[in-house]
């Protein structure tokens, strides 16, 4: 019979106290236990044999309890109940977390109730809890861009020491690692995603000799291929208006300019960081020493302009499309050539029942710029080294957070760290981001490449897929976003008036003129001074 972790972990620590363990020692089977659950649970249901179900997160969770049962009692919170505020992202995030649970549910006795907000919904509910001081959630689903909102108001719970070790938080890429999951100084989130916009990109498109022909026909003197600059992304976007692939209307880039909450500007800041991440300067969205905006600056207006400039030879209705569209209802349908994206796209092409290009895609990091702007000199600047590259490493990944509210009550707390714990737990972590879940790899065990093609995958496809994302989280001009209070509020600001700008109603430096003057106000009434400290703090200055 296969050995369940249990059974292993169990005979082990038998062995051992007897003196029995053998040459391998007791350290050596329990390395084995780990890597056999591993196996076991990545092969639920494997890759390519359909979508996981509620029975396979139930399964995988179920098989995933060691670290709990080897911490807590069996039955001992029973009588605990808690709730639990997340996400509900195309059917994923807090679907998933109730199937991993209720295993953890049944052993430890807790009960748990669910809050599931929409993505457009969570920044307004989020910020009611925090601007009224009614948080109605004991534990929360929520990305290192709210600490300052969260855990800045003494709002979260400092997670305990043998949490830390339960889920092995030296595990972490190191861009993940504090301060990021921290504020001043104290430890508050388990993480259980990392983040960064990738390129997704179709091979079949690139590699096209009827295409190929046309781009030569049209004039143009570069390979046909797939870009390796925003200014490539454009060209390539208008030459495809027109153009058929298999009988289907080619398109280029899809853009996203529908509001999406706040989490939309993301998709503006991929357009726009390789113009304004310059390698000289740590900051890309405000100005270091004053919290000036910048995105009315050269570099930002060039990448709205971008947007306004590529939607004609967009599918239709594009103005109409969030990035939910542009993921799931077009790329993965076969609609479009190239999108950036969080890690979603690499798991669900391959791990869905929706996808018809697992097949045809491939990653890079995101598309470079001839030239970047310089907003000390107030010039842009042409490298030596060549096109200028800066990942946008977006949100900074999903985490689960303990409320204070639960402090008082020391069978709770311990019951709501314990859940939080289940949720990140290092095995557990990696059947996430290796199947459609909204999360994305975040550890440093999630690049063993052997145990994604053991799971299913193409060597060559998980390679692309993995190494987009560790080129970005190691970029030497990654563009990282700053965990300051209101962040949101800015996005949502500027989502507001980037409406206006796609519609036709200002132009591009009119609408960031007003973006900018938004921000400003924003600024002064969270305190300017305080902001600015908070900046520097976030980017190492």
């Amino acid at each position: 019979m296969h050995p369940s972790r249990r059974t292993v972990l169990k005979s082990a620590a038998g062995a051992a106290a007897l003196g029995t363990s053998g040459a391998l020692g007791a350290f050596s089977e329990l390395a084995f236990a780990q890597a056999n659950l591993r196996a076991e649970i990545t092969k639920i249901p494997g890759v390519g044999k359909g979508a996981p179900t509620d029975a396979d997160w139930q399964k995988v969770g179920e098989l995933c309890l060691g670290p709990t049962k080897a911490s807590i009692r069996e039955g001992e919170f029973k009588g605990v109940e808690l709730s639990f505020m997340g996400l509900n992202n195309q059917n994923l995030h807090n679907l998933l977390f109730r199937g991993f649970l209720k295993p953890w549910e049944a052993y430890t006795g807790a009960r748990i109730s669910w809050i599931d907000l929409a993505q457009a919904d969570y920044n307004p509910r989020l910020q009611q809890a925090i601007a009224t001081g009614t948080v109605d959630f004991d534990i929360l689903e929520m990305g290192a861009p709210f600490e300052g909102d969260v855990c800045g108001k003494g709002l979260a719970s400092e997670m305990p020491d043998w949490v830390k070790k339960q889920i092995d938080v030296d595990d972490y890429v190191d861009y993940l690692k504090p301060p990021v999951g921290t504020w001043n100084g104290k430890t508050y989130r388990v993480t259980i995603d990392g983040d960064c916009h990738n390129f997704n990109y179709r091979t079949d498109i690139f590699s096209d000799p009827t295409l190929a022909k046309a781009w030569k026909d049209a004039g143009n003197s570069t390979d046909w291929g797939v870009p390796k600059t925003w200014q490539q992304v454009q060209a390539v976007t208008k030459f495809l208006k027109g153009k058929k692939i298999k009988n289907q209307n080619a398109f280029g880039y899809l853009d996203a300019p529908k509001p999406w909450g706040g989490f939309g500007f993301y998709f503006l800041g991929s357009r726009a960081s390789a113009y304004a991440k310059h390698p000289d300067d740590k900051a890309w969205l405000f100005d270091i020493d004053t919290m000036k905006p910048r995105i009315n600056n050269p570099a930002w207006v060039r990448a709205i302009q971008d947007v306004i400039d590529a939607l004609p030879f967009e599918p239709a209705d594009q103005l109409n499309a969030d990035p939910n569209t542009t993921g799931f209802q077009q790329f993965l349908a076969g609609i479009g050539s190239m999108i950036p994206w969080w890690g979603d796209i690499g798991q669900v092409a391959k791990a869905s029942d929706t996808s018809v290009i697992g097949d045809v895609v491939a990653f890079d990091i995101l598309p470079g710029s001839d030239d970047v702007y310089n907003s000390k000199t107030g010039k842009w600047d042409k490298l030596s080294s060549g096109p200028n590259h800066a990942p946008n490493c977006a949100y900074l990944g999903w985490g689960v957070y303990v409320m204070a509210r639960v402090n008082g009550d020391e069978k709770k707390h311990k019951a709501a760290w314990s859940a939080a714990a289940h949720l990140g737990g290092k095995d557990l972590s990696l059947w996430m981001v290796m199947y459609p879940s909204g999360f994305q790899a975040h550890r440093t065990s999630h690049f063993q490449y052997d145990e994604w093609v053991a799971a299913g995958y193409d060597r060559k496809y998980i390679t692309s897929y993995l190494n987009s994302q560790l080129a970005s989280y190691n970029h030497p001009n990654r563009a990282v976003e700053p965990r300051i209070p209101g962040i949101f509020q800015y996005y949502s600001i500027a989502e507001d008036e980037l409406t206006k700008i796609f519609a036709g109603k200002v132009d591009a430096q009119t609408g960031a003129n007003n973006i900018a003057a938004a921000w400003e106000k924003l600024t002064d009434q969270i305190g300017r001074e305080r902001q600015i400290g908070l900046y520097k703090a976030s980017l190492g200055v």
